[in-house]
């Protein structure tokens, strides 16, 4: 009997994990295949990159360092499932995204695909960047033409110089209470314009880490609350 009991338990520990996997966000959503599009930048480089769904509403997903457009996958999904238009973008360098001629300027993929969306039907385009692409999200909202974002989302972007001069309808700041980072955050949400939020969550995730721990709901929910009016 004891095999059996071991058994058992096995079975509902396996069922447990599939039913909490499916009741992720976006989990049904997830074999959503996303159309490949590219368009060009203002200093000459190409960009790559993944279009989910259709929306007046269309979001720019800027990813970090370590990571590409495909890791936008779920989430994306999840959005477009919510109504909106997602370009989840390779940066220059990545993937098949070639450069411009300005070194390092990854503010111009980000403004590149703002207007891509803005000629594919989106009347309003926001902007989620993560790390490395919450710096080029914030920059782009810096150098380009008042009123091309309708909302910014800084999930532990790197600093910018002159944050008060970034350009949106709101602004929403995300960090983990335990990251190096939190420090400059928060000193990057004080110098930003109104009408402006700070979120932290628990724990030391960075970034696009945050949706591999515990708070990857908390993070998904926020990021749902703030893109749906």
């Amino acid at each position: 009997m004891s095999g059996l009991a071991g058994n058992r338990r096995a079975l509902l520990s396996a069922l447990s994990i599939v039913s909490a996997v499916s009741m992720a966000p976006g989990a049904c959503r997830a074999a959503e295949s996303p159309e490949t599009v590219s368009f060009s930048t203002a200093d000459g480089g190409e960009i790559h990159a993944h279009l989910y769904g259709k929306g007046e509403h269309a979001v720019v997903l800027a990813h970090g360092k370590v990571f590409d457009k495909e890791s936008w996958q779920p989430l994306a999904s999840h959005l477009s499932g919510q109504g909106l238009q997602v370009l989840a973008l390779d940066f220059r360098g990545y993937g098949h995204s070639t450069p411009g001629g300005e070194k390092g300027s990854l503010w111009l993929d980000v403004v590149a695909a703002a207007d891509y969306l803005r000629q594919h039907d989106a009347r309003l385009v926001s902007a989620l960047g993560a790390s490395m692409g919450g710096g080029a999200v914030a920059r782009a909202s810096v150098e380009a033409p008042n009123g091309t974002f309708h909302k910014l989302i800084l999930l532990a972007a790197v600093p910018i110089a002159e944050p008060d001069r970034m350009r949106a309808n709101s602004f929403l700041f995300v960090v983990s209470r335990e990251e190096p980072l939190l420090p400059r955050v928060k000193q990057q949400f004080e110098q930003a314009p109104e009408p402006k939020r700070l979120e932290i969550l628990e724990g030391g995730a960075h970034a696009q880490h945050v949706f591999r721990t515990e708070q990857a709901e908390t993070l998904t929910q926020l990021i749902v609350d703030e893109l749906i009016d």
